[in-house]
């Protein structure tokens, strides 16, 4: 908008140490040299039981991923303990972690029961902290989810894995795979018949495949918020104040 359309009166409330973006500066920011090893992605399923469909749907877009060049780690659940049972030193635990760390991205899989996700994907997703000390797992990295249902499609399960994704403070991609009646869905081998519920996979995996690579050299100027950093901005402020001669704010 223009100087017409918009007030020049400045809120009494807003204080003049808040942050000042420029298309310049910002653009600016994403001027850096682009990492060239192949995206690191993390997977991990619902399920335990030896026919897991969420499983084999986790096998074949790990499959699609490292078709595309990523670098797939997929988390086994068995063994884990539920939440807050044991320590963070678990072996199944500390693994969890340093798999989380190690992950430019992620993709979560879970059959939906009783209209939601799995215990077994939340009691997973529960043992991963927002903060590990100054290392945040989760923090800017990118996220795909996908669900299989044993009945007609569903959304319930990937909407309440993008919810949480947001608390996770993920990049949860738009696409997302619902696989209906899965039971009738995979070969005998295990893989994917050719399918639109395949081609949907193969879309969303791309998608996240392009995302990390856009996003990972990133992360930090992406998630840094202006509220957990205004002490950074009023010093700055202040600084710059002293230093021209004015009062400081």
């Amino acid at each position: 908008m223009t100087d017409s359309h918009v007030s020049e009166q400045k809120s009494g409330n807003t204080p003049d140490y808040a942050p000042k973006h420029t298309i310049e500066q910002t653009l600016a920011s994403f001027d850096k040299p682009r990492s060239t090893h192949a995206p690191r992605i993390l997977m991990l399923y619902g399920s335990l039981r030896a026919e897991s469909y969420s499983r084999k749907l986790t096998l074949e877009a790990a499959a699609i991923l490292e078709n595309f060049g990523a670098e797939v780690k997929i988390y086994d659940p068995a063994d884990l303990p539920m939440f807050d049972r044991e320590s963070y030193d678990h072996p199944k635990v500390k693994e969890l972690h340093e798999l989380a760390i190690w992950s430019e991205g992620m993709v979560w899989s879970s059959p939906e029961l009783h209209g939601t996700i799995t215990s077994v994907i939340k009691n997973q997703i529960d043992w991963i902290p927002l903060s590990l000390g100054s290392v945040r797992p989760t923090q800017a990295r990118t996220l795909a989810v996908m669900q299989v249902s044993g009945g007609s499609q569903s959304f319930n399960a990937v909407n309440s894995l993008r919810v949480l994704g947001r608390w996770m403070r993920m990049l949860t991609i738009p696409n997302q795979s619902s696989v209906a009646m899965a039971w009738k869905e995979f070969n005998d081998d295990g893989s994917m018949k050719d399918s639109s519920y395949r081609d949907r996979v193969v879309d969303v995996m791309e998608e996240l495949f392009r995302f990390t690579l856009l996003t990972r050299d990133h992360s930090e100027f992406l998630t840094h918020r202006y509220s957990e950093n205004k002490e950074e901005y009023a010093e700055r402020a202040g600084k710059v104040s002293s230093e021209s001669g004015a009062e400081p704010l």
